[in-house]
């Protein structure tokens, strides 16, 4: 084989199912090889959003997202797609092209230090320089990718390199098992959750994995904790059940952080600091438990008192074995959590105006989509509203970025997403600033044939930073623009596309839309002047039950 051959036997041997990208001249031979791989290509219409579905797919998977580009500029574009996956703890592999490294006749064209530039930003950054040695580069990339924290990595493959013979074979994919906590800080954690009065369980990121979400259920069931999730730890349990209180969607001042304020030991699981923070720790009585795979980063907001480190599944499981406490109803939190459902996520009822406001819109998809759906967020003002009011009953039901928070990933995230799950419902919900930055994405969902809903929240602004500025006192200034015709945006694509002109309209559409094939794309203005009346007047005058 050459090394490009090579290189694909050896994701195929690693069981890579797709890779995501734009390929260039310098990949001709690696793409000849893929072109009779079991690997599916799918093209995407600009490098970034093909990071963003390659880092979906590792975060969706637990597997590492493989995606490509060429070198000089295709590899630039990656630079977001990367930082994303490093901040999001999504495993994933980059592959870039360059020119020759032995021979070239073209001098310094298009070439800069790809390797150098990405080492800050990933696990492990390298370029090939003989084919014999691919094999090992890819099993210890795909190695690192996964472990804990997982995150991307990258390959750079020259011409030459690609194009050199070599009669080694790809290596055994090999399994490793995590470290386990000692039993000595098991059960000094379960002594001090024993004697806590409010103990209260908060779940990040890393707790959504499949056996971490059956240890967490045990244990909720086993002890009566009441619990909440950081953004993106959102459907780690149904948050359905009578002990959640929802999501900590702001940092401080909800309703949740009355809760938050009167525990006295939080049980953090999963958590990444990298995440907006859900809570302040302060110099007070609250005592925090830190289980993760690693030990925690501290810092003046988070200083644990207490750590568990090792396998998150594991830890729980023997923490529910050591507990020995009644399942007795937190009368306080119980009141919290009546208290969260009346002004959450029943406030929508009174929500009749037109344009709608984001309680009526995320109330309106959360009535029309089931439980198996995934809704796929882009970053904006609506994010705090669906992270707040909806409310997650499966991992990775609503896919949203609380750690590098780019805007430009919710649309592709969807589509990978539904390559992923083609028998499950996809709705992406992007802002108009979000939404344009990756829409020409819309003739790669059109191309695969993919049955998609976007739904497109208008305001013709930055509408976030416009309620930052506002908050601050600042004049509205620098921060407005204008939109194309959606409708007539989409129907050149190819998809079908819809403009919301009256209070209800949303719900009757998406349920439409949702029982058609292909790709639509839904207008809905948004009025945010509830950013105001809810997260300045209503929370600022709020007070927490006694």
């Amino acid at each position: 084989m050459n090394g490009a051959e090579l290189l694909v036997k050896s994701l195929e041997n690693e069981g890579v199912e797709l890779i995501f990208g734009i390929p260039g001249e310098e990949n001709l031979a690696f793409l000849e090889a893929l072109r009779t791989s079991s690997i599916r290509l799918i093209i995407t219409r600009h490098e970034q959003a093909a990071g963003f579905m390659a880092a979906t797919y590792g975060r969706m998977t637990g597997k590492p997202g493989v995606c490509l580009s060429t070198l000089g500029p295709g590899a630039t574009n990656f630079v977001t797609a990367v930082s994303y996956a490093l901040l999001g703890g999504m495993p994933v592999l980059f592959i870039t092209g360059q020119k020759p490294i032995k021979k070239s006749k073209q001098g310094r064209f298009q070439i800069i230090n790809v390797v150098r530039m990405l080492e800050p930003l990933t696990k492990f950054s390298k370029q090939v320089v003989n084919a014999g040695t691919i094999p090992s580069l890819v099993r210890d990339t795909f190695r690192l990718a996964v472990e804990e924290k997982p995150g991307p990595v990258h390959l750079e493959l020259p011409e030459d390199i690609a194009a050199e013979e070599t009669e080694a074979q790809p290596m055994p994919v090999t399994h490793r098992f995590r470290p386990l906590a000692p039993q000595k800080a098991i059960d000094r954690a379960a002594r001090i959750i024993e004697k806590a009065k409010y103990p209260l369980l908060v779940l990040g990121s890393a707790a959504k994995r499949r056996a971490i979400c059956r240890a967490v259920n045990g244990l909720i069931h086993e002890s009566g904790l009441y619990f909440f999730t950081t953004q993106m730890g959102k459907g780690t349990v149904d948050e359905h059940s009578d002990q959640s209180l929802g999501t900590a969607a702001l940092s401080e001042h909800d309703y949740l952080h009355c809760a938050i304020d009167r525990a006295d030991v939080i049980i953090n699981v999963g958590h990444d600091v990298v995440e907006k923070p859900p809570f302040f720790m302060n110099q007070g009585p609250m005592q925090v438990i830190h289980i993760n795979y690693a030990p925690a980063d501290i810092d003046e907001i988070y200083f644990p008192q207490h750590e568990i480190t090792g396998d998150i599944a594991d830890s729980l499981t023997r923490l529910s074995q050591s507990l020995h406490m009644e399942q007795t109803t937190n009368d306080y939190f119980k009141r919290i959590r009546q208290e969260i459902d009346t002004q959450v996520f029943s406030s929508h009822c009174s929500h009749v105006n037109f344009p709608n406001t984001p309680q009526r819109i995320v109330s309106d998809i959360k009535d029309t989509v089931d439980d198996e759906s995934i809704i796929s967020l882009d970053n904006g003002m609506y994010k705090i509203w669906f992270a707040r009011n909806f409310k997650a009953t499966l991992p990775y039901s609503l896919l949203l970025d609380n750690a590098l928070a780019t805007m430009g990933a919710g649309f592709p995230a969807a589509i990978a997403a539904k390559l992923i799950h083609p028998e499950r419902q996809v709705i992406a919900v992007c802002g108009d600033g979000g939404f344009m930055m990756n829409s020409q994405e819309m003739e790669t969902a059109i191309r695969l044939e993919l049955d998609l809903v976007v739904i497109v929240l208008r305001d013709n602004g930055y509408g976030m930073i416009k309620w930052k500025q506002a908050g601050m006192g600042l004049p509205n200034f620098g921060l407005d623009f204008k939109n194309p015709d959606f409708i007539q945006y989409a129907t050149s694509y190819g998809a079908k596309g819809y403009r919301i002109t009256r209070n209800g309209e949303l719900h009757e559409t998406l349920n439409h839309c949702m029982n058609q094939p292909g790709l639509h794309l839904i207008e809905v203005p948004v009025d945010y002047s509830e950013n105001e009346k809810v997260f300045f007047q209503e929370l600022r005058n709020k007070t927490c039950l006694l």
